[in-house]
């Protein structure tokens, strides 16, 4: 099999329902199928899908394993060249998959890329989780072309260059499955969040390539399972952010980031107890609590991912915190912000961004 789109399911009866048609449908072509990985739903996704969708492979699995092992599970039970991590809650456009299979068959030194990522609600906005690809600053805080924290752009073709990344979105993620297992897949502990930047970092920091290809577009709904400033979304990320460091940083670095990441993370509590949100507040401090816990339990994974290690710096990681160029400085926008602080310059990685 060429691809295999698989969509990660648990209770999403409604949103299969609405949004499967356009994958089947721009889905198509030879050594394309779509597999729905059931994460032991008890609501009636599986029997929907066998009565409205027959072409859909489905894979069951027996209980709710997150995001991570959910993908995890899934990929085992599948051979193909290419696999798409897709959200649920997201719309293809017709021949979506072409642009992103053609870059990759005529790539080899890159091992994922995804599509330009639009809302769905807000059509010629970008979307939250992914836009046009995602980078990270020096302190771990991600942010990408048309999309800095909050702040979203609208899409005005000025990010419709294929452009080289720190991390593509799990959203709608095309890899080589041979990249997907030989990183080690999703790191399972995560559950949720943050889990394909550190796919993404691990796969970047052996030298693998990450892009975007905006001539594929596809709309994303986002926020569906967790609504923005959940607390529940706030610990995850808060949490998973901290493991993502610590299992990443080169050991130049990781006394000194870790050191102000606590106090940026005591102040983003007290900005939530300031607007009255005990709740996340105390959901950061438990993250912090949690990522101590948990710490001892990934120093193996921090040996093996800096062991196997062949490129630093990584030029999209950047030297400057995005939270000063975002609040101190104003810059809203990832056009505005100043280049020349990523690492390097993005000459290391030029190679990428030429279309074939």
């Amino acid at each position: 099999m060429k691809v295999a789109v698989v969509i990660l399911n648990w209770n999403g009866c409604d949103m299969l329902r609405t949004f499967l048609p356009s994958v089947l449908t721009h889905s198509t072509g030879e050594g394309v199928a779509v597999y729905v990985a059931d994460n032991g739903s008890t609501d009636p996704s599986v029997d929907m899908i066998q009565a409205e969708f027959p072409t859909v492979q489905l894979i069951l699995l027996h209980q709710n394993y997150g995001f991570a092992e959910g993908y995890n599970r899934a990929l085992q039970q599948i051979e193909a060249e290419y696999v798409v991590l897709l959200n649920s809650d997201v719309e293809v456009s017709e021949h979506w998959l072409q642009p992103l299979m053609a870059y990759l068959d005529t790539h080899p030194e890159v091992a994922a890329c995804q599509p330009k990522i639009r809302s769905y609600h807000h059509r010629e906005m970008f979307e939250y989780a992914g836009a046009a690809g995602g980078f990270i600053d020096r302190y771990g805080y991600p942010f990408c072309r048309g999309r800095i924290f909050g702040s979203v752009e609208k899409d005005e073709g000025q990010y419709d260059t294929i452009a080289p990344l720190f991390w593509a979105t799990g959203a709608a993620l095309f890899i080589r499955r041979a990249d997907y297992m030989e990183a080690g897949g999703l790191d399972t502990r995560f559950f949720a969040h943050m889990e394909e930047i550190d796919l993404c970092w691990r796969l970047r920091a052996r030298g693998r390539g990450i892009v975007c290809v905006p001539e594929s577009v596809v709309y994303h709904v986002g926020g569906a399972t967790l609504r923005k400033e959940n607390p529940r979304k706030t610990f995850l990320n808060f949490r998973n952010n901290l493991l993502l460091l610590y299992k990443n940083l080169p050991t130049t670095e990781l006394n000194s980031v870790m050191r102000l990441r606590r106090w940026l993370d005591y102040i983003a509590a007290t900005v939530f107890l300031l607007k009255g949100d005990a709740k996340n507040a105390r959901a950061v401090l438990r993250a912090r609590r949690e990522y101590q816990r948990l710490r001892p339990s990934f120093t193996a994974a921090r040996e093996e991912n800096l062991r196997k290690s062949t490129l630093q710096p990584i030029p999209e990681r950047s030297t400057y915190s995005i939270l000063w160029q975002f609040y101190a400085k104003g810059r809203r926008a990832f056009g505005k912000l100043n280049r020349s602080t990523l690492h390097g310059n993005q000459s290391a990685t030029s190679h990428l961004a030429r279309p074939s």
